[in-house]
């Protein structure tokens, strides 16, 4: 299991590398960013290639990013979670699915300041189609966590507007609430939205003492996604330990 999420790390760098620019992720194969160079089989090998090339390319020495790597050991490092967590099965299948896609939106998100509708959307139906079969997720908690969880950013965004007179949210932040709504249910919406309210906010902290501003934008759905995955494993736990306490 955690060379096929290796495996998958692999691709998944090169949708992160061309879904932004509205590039096909098929076609052409891969090739290095700076020389063009295609890169053969035994150079793209998840980990070990990047390893053994001292990161830096084999035709014209330029740096490989860390970026890289990172994400092909995300998805080794993952896949053996969710395994380890959900056992073997199509319910491990699905909850694999929709972590890489939270990697993804973190990195686009990150680097961008988007989130593509071509990955959260599709996953907002895959979300509550699961939820037929999945057995900890009823049809009912999908729907209604897309809702509570779209709904919920866009009445936060709109009183931001209202206060602040300018954006706060984006359409792609919203969306994005939708599909981990879909995913996880409408119980684990809210403790998705305050964890990455938590470090976004330590974040927007550290860049205004760095010469920001309360203006400086955030990319918002780096946080969400994460504080998403972060519930995927724990949340049920996490709401457990919360209700005992009350």
């Amino acid at each position: 299991m955690i060379v096929f999420g290796l495996i998958v790390g692999s691709f998944l760098n090169v949708v992160i590398y061309r879904l932004p620019e509205g590039r096909s992720v098929v076609r052409p194969r891969s090739y290095c960013p700076s020389c063009r160079k295609a890169i053969p089989w035994y150079e793209n090998i998840p980990v070990a290639s990047f390893l053994l090339l001292g990161g830096r390319c084999s035709g014209c020495g330029a740096p490989i990013s860390p970026r890289y790597v990172i994400v092909e050991a995300a998805g080794g490092a993952l896949a053996y979670l969710t395994v380890l967590r959900f056992g073997v099965g199509i319910h491990a299948v699905f909850v694999f699915s929709f972590l890489m896609a939270l990697v993804a939106i973190t990195i686009i998100d990150w680097k961008h300041r988007i989130i593509p509708d071509s990955i959260s959307l599709p996953f907002i139906l895959i979300g509550i189609a699961w939820s037929f079969m999945s057995p900890e997720l009823t049809p009912l908690s999908s729907v209604l966590g897309a809702v509570a969880g779209s709904g919920g950013l866009y009445a936060v965004g709109v009183v931001y507007r209202l206060a602040r007179h300018s954006e706060g949210m984006g359409g792609g932040d919203v969306k994005l609430m939708a599909m981990v709504g879909a995913f996880l249910g409408v119980q684990l919406v809210l403790p998705v939205v305050l964890i990455a309210s938590f470090f976004g906010s330590l974040y927007g902290i550290a860049l205004m003492r760095g010469g920001g501003n309360a203006r400086t934008a955030v990319a918002f759905g780096s946080f969400l996604a994460p504080a998403a995955a972060f519930c995927t494993f724990f949340g049920t736990y996490l709401l457990s330990w919360y209700l005992q306490r009350f």
